[in-house]
């Protein structure tokens, strides 16, 4: 039976499947059609039901996280860690029953592993210190112990001042960073500004996202300057260079919101990469990232002229791509509509970490959320219309490098406009990527005509506390290379709490950071919205259709 009920009432029911009326008024069957069919939207109960019993009751999310990131983490794109995870992962969606379980490679370059690591301060004091080599950096060629200098080189003059002053030596390459306490805000929950700004304040224009005008010729040139940097470094005979880190204290994580989040110090270290994947890997100076209070410390001692000496043994191992390195891992439930069958719900998250912690909330958190949502469905036994398939994608913290490359192979090119057959079948894409956080809603990208649709949809899970359907288009995931061929493809609103003061690309990234209950719900709610998705008589709307 088919029942018209307000959207309260429709997550108290287990059985039947009800026709969720829009709340503006019908105006016409040509009207409802432009506004994606949201009129009347169909939802089956029963089987939401069975998703959230199962997803809820019977959940396996937080064993998937320990596997990937307790067991084969970190998951750095092109190393052996992140082909043993994904040998796991594809070996327990077979047994799940999935279908079609694959790899999709891509050219990436040079893996980097780090196989040994120690530094200590040796004088004038013995003192361990917390740091961590950057990935792709080269190693020592065995235990050293070198003499520490303070050089910030950030201009051509420098070049002249330090020259012949730098052989054997270990460099602090960047001042002193304030610590402040820890009385800011550092965990962060979506109250009532977050959720006003989310619903109202327009998203950025892309100009503004990039940096405005003249931001790519100012990226040239610090980056012709780094690379001469490199150069004087190595001419010059250094031993190793240390840093603390980025100067950033907050980060909106790709919302572009104006949410505050406090860094948090002691002891937490933000680790970037420190050499190249091409042919050049591995030619550089060994590169090293300190907790900044022992970074801090020892600038000070130097400052007060009293000699600093540290002893290094830094081992890494690079990875020859004698294959490609790169991949992303597919797998699917059919869909058995005739006329619907070959069309694609897509739902996914990136598989490869960074590789300071073990990529626990970043992102084994959203990859063990896909894989539950489709374990749920298939012990549920759903039988959805439209095929539902996972994508865990590869190379996302190198620039998106695997969506891009399922974009391009199956979908089309965003530059020359042409697209390819999966395009036509393209019904819509699903990503996580911000952390263990609760889902609270989805941005929607400013496409005309999905709010109703997601309204229809998300009434079932407003006690679970997804209630925010925000017009904002958001950046820097796995959703992008999608939008960019005006696909519809969205990322979840999340709770941030910890993942951009404390866990985002840091050692702290780590299964202690993740929170079991939320993880239960992001599964639960990323299961029901793929099931809708493919149920619907019409795909999603697309940008201007």
């Amino acid at each position: 039976m088919s029942y018209r009920i307000p959207f309260p009432v429709l997550a108290t029911l287990a059985c039947g499947t009800i026709a969720i009326a829009s709340a503006a008024p019908a105006q016409g069957k040509a009207q409802d059609k432009a506004r994606g069919g949201a009129l009347g939207e169909k939802i089956d109960a029963a089987t939401v039901a069975r998703i959230r019993d199962e997803g809820l009751q019977r959940s396996q999310v937080l064993e998937h996280i320990i596997w990937l990131s307790d067991i084969y983490g970190p998951r750095l794109e092109g190393s052996p860690e992140k082909e043993e995870a994904a040998g796991w992962a594809m070996k327990k969606m077979k047994s799940w029953g999935l279908s079609d379980v694959r790899e999709q490679r891509f050219p990436f370059g040079k893996g980097w592993s780090l196989e040994h690591f120690s530094a200590e301060m040796i004088a004038p004091r013995v003192s361990p210190l917390i740091a961590y080599p950057k990935a792709w950096t080269p190693g020592t060629n065995g235990p050293v112990e070198a003499d520490v200098v303070h050089a910030e080189i950030a201009s051509e003059a420098d070049f002249a001042r330090y020259r012949g002053k730098l052989r054997g030596k270990v460099v602090l390459t960047q001042p002193v960073r304030m610590v402040r306490m820890l009385d800011g805000r550092i965990v962060l929950r979506m109250g009532e500004k977050e959720i006003h700004e989310a619903l109202h304040e327009p998203s950025p224009a892309p100009a503004a996202r990039a940096g405005g005008a003249g931001a790519s010729d100012r990226f040239r040139a610090m980056r012709e300057f780094r690379d001469r940097l490199d150069d004087f470094y190595k001419t010059e005979g250094v031993v190793a260079l240390l840093d603390r880190g980025t100067d950033a204290d907050s980060s909106a994580g790709g919302s572009d919101l104006s949410w505050y989040a406090q860094k948090v110090d002691g002891g937490t270290i933000f680790v970037g990469s420190g050499g190249n994947r091409d042919s050049t890997a591995g030619n550089g100076v060994p590169q090293i990232t300190l907790a900044v209070e022992h970074y801090n410390r020892m600038v000070r001692i130097l400052d007060r002229g009293i000699p600093v000496r540290i002893r290094l043994d830094v081992k890494t191992r690079f990875h020859d791509e004698t294959t490609p390195r790169g991949f992303n891992i597919l797998a699917e439930i059919p869909g058995t509509d005739p006329k619907l069958k070959d069309e694609v719900v897509l739902i996914g998250a990136h598989f490869d970490s960074w590789h300071s912690g073990t990529g626990a909330t970043d992102n084994a958190a959203g990859s063990a959320a896909m894989m539950e949502a489709m374990r749920i469905l298939k012990t549920i036994g759903a039988k959805p219309r439209r095929t539902i398939r996972i994508a865990l994608w590869g190379g996302e913290e190198e620039g998106t490098l695997g969506s891009r490359h399922y974009v391009s192979e199956y979908l089309g090119d965003a530059e020359t406009g042409k697209t390819k057959p999966g395009y036509d079948r393209f019904a819509a894409y699903y990503n996580i990527d911000n952390g263990t956080g609760k889902i609270r809603g989805i941005w929607m990208e400013g496409i005309d005509g999905v709010k109703p649709v997601f309204e229809a949809f998300t009434a079932p899970l407003r006690d679970l506390g997804v209630e925010i359907l925000s017009p904002r288009s958001v950046t820097s995931t796995d959703h992008r290379p999608f939008r960019a061929l005006g696909l519809p493809a969205f990322q979840f609103v999340q709770e941030r709490y910890e993942y951009n003061s404390r866990t985002h690309h840091s050692n702290m990234d780590v299964v202690d950071r993740i929170q079991p209950a939320d993880m239960k719900q992001m599964a639960t709610v990323v299961a029901t919205m793929a099931y809708l998705t493919a149920q619907r008589d019409e795909r999603l709307p697309r940008d201007g259709r």
